[in-house]
């Protein structure tokens, strides 16, 4: 049976760390910037890492990038 492709759109969107963790960017960046405030700007714009239960539902998917 061959190998699970990586998903492609998933690939582009997270990263993973050396320890094992995933980092994600956050949402609500897209636009309608000038309705929240500086520091929820700045806030969003930093990276975060994914919740471990978020990790196992995807696991499948991101398990080629690992």
């Amino acid at each position: 049976m061959p190998k699970q492709k990586t998903h492609s759109g998933l690939k582009k969107r997270i990263k993973i760390t050396a320890t094992g963790k995933v980092k994600r960017s956050h949402a609500y960046t897209g636009h309608f910037a000038t309705n929240k405030t500086s520091k929820q700007n700045r806030n969003l714009h930093k990276s975060a890492i994914m919740d471990s239960r978020d990790v196992k539902r995807i696991n499948s998917v991101i398990s080629n990038m690992r």
